[in-house]
Parts: C-alpha cells; sequence; structure tokens
C-alpha cells in the first residue's frame, strides 16, 4: 500500500467539502449521542437488545463488510484482474449468505447464543471454544488495523493530513459512538453510511464511463493491451488463481473461494454474524444475511467497474499491468479515479463515503471483539458471575482498548501493494478451519468435544504453514493462489483430523446436543422455548426483558404472525431468488 503516498493524487478540496466532512463527523457523533439513551443493560450494548428489524439488519450487515478490504482491496482487484474480480461476489459471497440465512441462523439465533464462540462452547465444549475466542480476538484487530490503515493513507494521499493524524482521528470518531451506543449505533450508523458510500461512488461511476466511452470504449481499451482477454471474461481466472491451468484455477476458485474462504467468512465471522443476531425475531434474523445478498450482488458496478477503468486510464497503472515499473499501485486506482474526475462538491460526498466504508469496517470488528472479549473470556474465564453492569462497563473499556490496538495493528497492511492478498490469507487461517469445524460438527452428532478443538487447531496451524512459505518464498503462487491453497488445506486437514480424533474419543450426550445439532430438537419459529445462556442467569432475564420491549408487545414479522407472509418476508423466496440472480450475472459477464 506504499503507492499510495503519491502526492499526485492530491484533490483540490474547497471550504465545501470540507464542509461536507464535517456534516458527516456530525452526524456519526449524534448518532451515538441519541442511541446511548436505549443502552440499559449488556445486551442493548453488545446485541442491540435483540430489537432490530430486518432492513436494518440486512443493510448494516452488508455494509460491515463494505471496508476497506472490500472499497480499495476490490477496486485493486479490478484494476488487476478484471471481470474474474466478480468472483468474490458472485460465488464468493452469495451461495454462503443464503447458507446463512437458511441454515446455520436458525441454530444460531434459536439457541440464543451472543456470540460464534459461544456457540462452539455449547456445541464442543471450553477447549474449541477458547481457541476460537482467542483467535478472533487477534483476527479482529488485524482486520481493524487495516480499515485504519487504509482510511489513514488515502486520506494522506487525498486531503494531505499526515498518516498519523488520520489514523486517530477516525479512531477516535469510532470508539465514540460504539462507546456512547454500543452495537445499536454502530448498526444505524452502518446504514446511514451505506447510503453516504452510495451517493459518493455512483457519480464517479458514472463520470468514469462517460471519460472511457461507456462499456464498449472500456472493452476496446483492455483489447488493446496483449494477454488482456481474461480481464474480460469471469473463467477460467487463471491470473487471479496463479494458476496456469484452466481446470485446475476452476477448481481453486470454486473450492477454495466458493466453498470454503466463502462459506468461513460468511457463516462464521460474528462481526457480520452479530449483526443478524441483533434482529427482533427469528424471521427477521434468516433475512438479515438474504437481504444483504441484493446490494452485494449490485455493488461491483460501483467497486468493480471502476477498478478496471482505472487501469487503463491511468498511465501509471497500465504500465504496472504491462510489468513496468510504476509510481502507483492497484490500490490507488480508486483515489486516482476521484482526484481525476469528482468536481467540487462531489469531493467531500467521495471522501465521506471512503471515510464511511472504513470506519463501517473498523466499527464491525470491534463492536464483534468488545463482545467475544468481554462475554467468551473475560466473563467465561476471568471474572465468573458478576452484575450485568459490570460487563457492561467492562465492554465500554474493552472498546476503548481494543481501538487503541487497532491503531497499532494499523500498519501491519503496510507492506502489500494490493490489500486483497493479505486479507485473503487472514481469512485462510481465521474463518477456512473454523468453517471446516462448525460445518461437520453442525451435522454430525457423533463429533466430539476433543475433536472441536484439535481440528481446529491442525486446521489453522496449516494454513500458517502455507501463509509463512509463500511469504518466505518457499511456496511460489502469484496473485492469490496461497491464500486458496492454504484455506482448502486447512479445510481438509482439519476435516481429517475431526474425523479421526472423533473415532477414538467419547461425544457429548445427546441431550446435551438439542438445538444445536441438525435433527436432534426443533427450534422454534420465533426463537424462543430454548435453553437460555448457560452460567448467565442474570443476562438471561435482561435478554427476557429487552426482547419484549424491543418487540414493542407486536406479532413478530414473518414466521412469528398468523397467516401466510407475504413473499418479501419468506427466507426461501428471498434466498433462491438471489441465487439466480448471482446466476444470471454469470451468464451475462460469461
Amino acid at each position: 500500500m506504499v503507492g499510495l503516498a503519491n502526492s499526485g493524487l492530491r484533490l483540490d478540496a474547497t471550504p465545501l467539502d470540507y464542509a461536507i466532512l464535517g456534516a458527516y463527523f456530525a452526524v456519526v457523533l449524534g448518532i451515538g449521542i441519541v442511541v446511548r439513551r436505549r443502552v440499559r443493560n449488556s445486551l442493548d450494548f453488545f446485541l442491540s437488545g435483540r430489537s432490530m428489524p430486518a432492513w436494518i439488519t440486512g443493510i448494516a450487515f452488508v455494509m460491515a463488510n463494505l471496508g476497506a478490504i472490500e472499497l480499495i482491496g476490490m477496486t485493486a482487484n479490478g484494476a488487476q484482474y478484471g471481470l474474474p474480480t466478480l468472483h468474490y461476489y458472485l460465488i464468493g459471497a452469495i451461495p454462503a449468505m443464503v447458507f446463512l440465512g437458511l441454515v446455520m441462523m436458525p441454530f444460531y439465533y434459536g439457541s440464543k447464543v451472543r456470540s460464534v464462540p459461544e456457540f462452539l462452547r455449547r456445541r464442543f465444549g471450553p477447549g474449541a471454544h477458547l481457541f476460537n475466542a482467542l483467535s478472533f480476538t487477534v483476527a479482529s484487530l488485524l482486520i481493524a488495523g487495516v480499515n485504519l490503515y487504509a482510511l489513514a493513507l488515502i486520506v494522506n494521499v487525498l486531503l494531505g493530513w499526515p498518516i498519523a493524524v488520520s489514523i486517530v482521528v477516525a479512531a477516535a470518531l469510532v470508539l465514540s459512538y460504539i462507546t456512547l451506543g454500543g452495537l445499536t449505533a454502530a448498526i444505524y450508523t452502518e446504514v446511514m453510511q451505506f447510503f453516504v458510500l452510495l451517493a459518493g461512488l455512483v457519480p464517479m461511476t458514472v463520470l468514469a464511463l462517460r471519460e472511457i466511452g461507456g462499456w464498449q470504449g472500456l472493452v476496446d481499451r483492455i483489447e488493446r493491451n496483449p494477454g488482456s482477454s481474461e480481464q474480460l471474461s469471469a473463467w477460467p481466472g487463471t491470473e487471479l488463481t496463479g494458476l496456469e491451468n484452466p481446470v485446475l484455477s476452476v477448481i481453486g476458485i470454486v473450492f477454495g473461494l466458493g466453498f470454503v474462504l466463502s462459506f468461513g467468512y460468511w457463516t462464521t465471522n460474528f462481526a457480520e454474524v452479530q449483526r443478524a443476531m441483533s434482529a427482533k425475531d427469528m424471521s427477521a434474523a434468516k433475512r438479515t444475511p438474504l437481504i444483504g445478498a441484493y446490494p452485494k450482488i449490485l455493488v461491483p458496478v460501483v467497486i468493480v467497474l471502476p477498478g478496471m477503468i482505472a487501469g487503463v486510464l491511468s498511465p501509471e497503472l497500465a504500465k504496472l499491468k504491462a510489468g513496468e515499473s510504476s509510481d502507483l499501485t492497484y490500490n490507488d486506482a480508486l483515489p486516482y479515479l476521484m482526484a481525476e474526475l469528482l468536481p467540487t462538491g462531489f469531493l467531500g460526498i467521495a471522501v465521506a463515503g471512503l471515510m464511511a466504508s472504513f470506519m463501517a469496517g473498523m466499527a464491525a470488528n470491534i463492536s464483534s471483539f468488545n463482545t467475544v472479549f468481554t462475554y467468551d473470556l473475560w466473563q467465561d474465564y476471568v471474572v465468573k458471575g458478576r452484575e450485568d453492569g459490570y460487563y457492561l462497563s467492562v465492554g465500554r473499556w474493552v472498546t476503548v482498548i481494543g481501538s487503541v490496538l487497532a491503531v497499532g495493528t494499523a500498519f501491519i497492511a503496510a507492506g502489500y501493494s494490493n490489500i486483497m492478498d493479505y486479507i485473503q490469507a487472514l481469512a485462510s487461517i481465521f474463518n477456512a478451519p473454523l468453517f471446516a469445524t462448525f460445518i461437520i460438527g453442525m451435522f454430525w452428532k457423533r463429533m466430539t468435544p476433543a475433536a472441536g478443538w484439535s481440528g481446529l487447531v491442525a486446521g489453522t496451524a496449516a494454513a500458517l504453514a502455507v501463509y509463512v512459505a509463500s511469504e518466505t518464498g518457499v511456496l511460489e503462487l502469484p496473485g492469490q493462489g496461497a491464500s486458496f491453497l492454504g484455506a482448502s488445506l486447512a479445510f481438509v486437514l482439519d476435516a481429517l483430523v475431526t474425523v479421526l480424533v472423533t473415532l477414538r474419543t467419547r461425544p457429548k450426550p445427546q441431550e446435551e446436543l438439542v438445538g444445536l445439532v441438525y435433527g436432534l430438537g426443533k427450534i422454534p419459529a420465533d426463537g424462543s422455548g430454548t435453553d437460555r445462556i448457560a452460567g448467565a442467569p442474570e443476562a438471561a432475564a435482561v435478554e427476557a426483558r429487552t426482547v419484549t420491549e424491543g418487540a414493542g408487545g407486536t406479532e413478530t414479522e414473518g414466521e412469528g404472525t398468523t397467516g401466510k407472509p407475504s413473499w418479501y418476508r419468506r427466507a426461501d423466496v428471498l434466498g433462491v431468488s438471489a441465487l439466480v440472480l448471482a446466476a444470471l450475472c454469470y451468464v451475462l459477464v460469461g
């Protein structure tokens, strides 16, 4: 990301642009101040009292993913690889989001766990729970740091703010509204940030298309470069995977990205799942990722497409694609378009959109970090059995500590010219093995607690070994092939160790697995009537009060209502429609 330091991309910001930024900061802080009045207990702070409607959580769900990882990384991928970048959205997101909504949310929400690690504790016991809680907190801080660093570098390039100042300002702003309003403030801010982001990206995309001569003009410019034909077709994506054999490349995309990395991220990453857990009932929880799937399908139009345009409009990026030395990196694609195309006023909106994106990404990771640390580490292993107000206070202090640590981890991403290389490496290490443990444990009641933690450890070690081998030059796979390989190996080794250990150890009694394993007990449609949080009676009582009050005493929507729900409230209809739409997109791009 060093290339972002190029001062040639500096924007000529006016007082109007800064006024727009100031107004954005004021609204963000205002949301935190207003929402603070609703935070009465730890469940309000960490899970919004499980009271959010589906459309709010659906937008927040997708916005939590639209941080620096998505905005800078996918624009860079668009400039470097072209249409194969769509795999990260279509096969790399939509099927997993549908699976989460239709299959996994009934388990998460129905069991009333407060986090993904807590589900592991109830399914496998303390071994898998502690390992996952520790690894998740590390991953959350690393990814929060990515968003902070990317924001600081872009603001430094576009507005000339010192990097250190940008990092501290962004971290302080996120810290303020999360500490004040908890997850509720984060979610409402993410909804607002989603529309601010679109207000900046849509005009830029329209201007970029006009500059290049429309889609056909872009195709003509790309085709002028030798060996560029693959950038105009999604398959087989050999440049993206680094595998020269087209068959192996397709297998890598389908299995490594489309199954292991994708399902590992979307179905087990608590930064995403937390938004669905905050929904007001089971129907809203199931529909949260399904509603988010639709903007996820359309987002490439304002992220990948501008990246492709920048790759041919910028002489420096064109030199980079030709294998020549350049003053820019692919991460400069988005700042380049903003500097070249946006007029006064729109600059302020666009920069506010960038800040909204990066702050949403950081907020998602910090809000999930404080939940897991407080509930799954502090309450379960350090200080047990205290009153609810104590854990609310701990959560606020952990938010402060997490934000400070994220400032420290922000500079780790500096060595990557394409930020997605780093992110996919993290996903292969932290998400891929977790998904293997989850999917086997959810459908195989015989799987034992010992297999839960040993499979996680083995899979994580395998992915970490591939990452180290790639970074040290022992394994040479260009593009993101090393991450696909690491994820696949982590999944396979985790599954293998899980099976072998299960066959030699004792499983939990079936009565302890009701509501946690497919086929053992029926989860009520509204998520009620299930076992409450073991070891936290006060939290359970607080949750019961909050859910009742949050629903306002009214009928829950969707499956909880009398009569047949409207089609747009049916999770199955939303899920199948999203899959069909993603398939149609593949037909269009080839």
